[in-house]
């Protein structure tokens, strides 16, 4: 197995693990206050998350001033991503949120040119507003199509967009596990606080607490799976990758909850991944560093 095929399967496992944490959250919409879920959901993965930092010596590292207000912004914007985000996915089919989110990789590497100035030729602004046209079908603005749930989502990709982008503004001397720590705590710590001005927290049953655990254990499954994926092969071989999420949204969507999208998602969900991925080969042919994010809305 060559290490592009190790670091493809490894990002296909994060993905499929993402999204089953994304179905175990969903199904306790109605149930379990949001808060309550992301708050005990992060004790368990700050724990876990604190124990491989330890274990890789992450916290023996010094961290510059402007690397520490870096990785503070970039809390903040996990903080409003997973709100925004997670509030959609309570609310809405898990393949269309999922579908809108697929339009992150196009939006960063926009953001990437105005504010990094980093090239952007007239191909791949192209894509990007082919992409663009897509989410529209995603959404559906109009009297009928458009909920504010639907605009949750688009927020969440703006704040994805934020993070992604600080994220790149980090010195490399920063260990990854370092930041992912901080953002597990932050986000943890931000829906617990949240909470207590909140809805009521509620006793968990068996089925609740078990779907909390799952959705904890899924989500650092994917987290080391999508790092793995990083180090194993050519970001700009396994990047494409992510978009296999997608296709366990559809899956794990009709089974869950009975949902399928209709034809316009379908539609608008394969305008935006055809233009993402076009714009990934630009940036191979150019031989750039691809701008798809490193990460999720879902910690």
């Amino acid at each position: 197995m060559t290490d592009n095929t190790r670091g493809a399967m490894l990002m296909m496992a994060s993905m499929a693990l993402f999204t089953l944490n994304d179905t175990f959250t969903k199904m306790l919409a109605g149930e379990v206050p949001l808060a309550q879920v992301i708050t005990l959901r992060g004790l368990f993965t700050s724990v876990a998350t604190a124990a491989i930092a330890w274990r890789l010596g992450a916290f023996s590292k010094p961290v510059a001033v402007r690397d520490r207000r870096l990785i503070l912004l970039r809390v903040v914007a996990e903080v409003g991503a997973a709100y925004f985000f997670l509030t959609a996915l309570f609310n809405m089919p898990l393949a269309n949120v999922t579908a809108v989110l697929q339009s992150a990789p196009l939006v960063v590497t926009l953001a990437a040119a105005l504010f990094l100035g980093e090239s952007v030729g007239w191909r791949r602004l192209g894509a990007i507003l082919v992409g663009f046209v897509g989410v529209l079908l995603i959404v559906r603005p109009g009297p009928e199509g458009f909920n504010l749930y639907a605009g949750y989502a688009l927020v969440s990709v703006g704040f994805v967009t934020l993070r992604d982008i600080t994220t790149r503004r980090l010195s490399r001397e920063v260990p990854s596990m370092l930041v992912s720590f901080g953002t597990a705590v932050g986000v943890t710590l931000a829906f617990a606080v949240g909470g207590v001005w909140g809805a009521d927290w509620v006793a968990l049953d068996t089925r609740s607490g078990g779907l909390i655990l799952a959705a904890g254990i899924a989500v650092l499954g994917a987290y080391l799976c999508s790092v793995g994926a990083m180090r194993s092969g050519e970001i700009s071989f396994v990047s494409p990758f992510r978009y296999t999420g997608l296709l366990w949204a559809l899956v794990l969507g009709l089974i869950a909850f009975g949902q399928f999208p209709e034809w316009p998602t379908l539609l608008g969900a394969g305008i935006v991944v055809a233009s993402g991925l076009f714009t990934l080969y630009r940036e191979r042919r150019l031989g750039l560093r691809p701008t798809a994010p490193q990460g999720s809305p879902r910690a």
